[in-house]
C-alpha cells in the first residue's frame, strides 16, 4: 500500500514539473484590466493628451511604474486614475502587460 502511494505521489510530482506554466497573455490582460480605456486599444492613442502612449515602452520601466503607482510610491496627478484600477492587477499580470507593451511599435 505504501509503495502505491509513493508511486502516485512521484507520478504527480513528475507531471507537475513537466507541465509548463501557462504564460499570461499581456494583450488580453491589457483589455481585461481596462488599460485600453485610457491608453487606447492599441496602447498608442490615449484618450487624453496628457496620458502616456505605452506602445514600445521599456518593459522594466513600465513594470516599475505600475508597481510604484500601486504601492503609492508614485503619487502625482497623473496617477490618480490608475490608482483606482491597480488593486485589480497582480504583479505577475503587470509583468505580462509590461512585456506585451514593449513588443508594440
Amino acid at each position: 500500500m505504501h509503495r502505491a502511494i509513493r508511486l502516485i505521489v512521484a507520478a504527480a510530482a513528475c507531471l507537475a514539473m513537466a507541465a509548463p506554466a501557462q504564460a499570461l497573455d499581456g494583450a488580453q490582460l491589457f483589455k481585461k484590466k481596462t488599460c485600453w480605456a485610457c491608453h487606447g486599444k492599441d496602447a498608442k492613442t490615449p484618450v487624453m493628451p496628457n496620458y502616456p502612449k505605452l506602445a514600445g515602452q521599456n518593459a522594466a520601466y513600465a513594470l516599475a511604474q505600475m508597481k510604484d503607482i500601486k504601492s503609492g510610491a508614485r503619487n502625482n496627478g497623473q496617477t490618480a486614475a490608475m490608482k483606482g484600477v491597480m488593486h485589480l492587477v497582480s504583479e505577475e499580470e503587470m509583468q505580462a502587460i509590461a512585456e506585451w507593451i514593449a513588443t508594440l511599435k
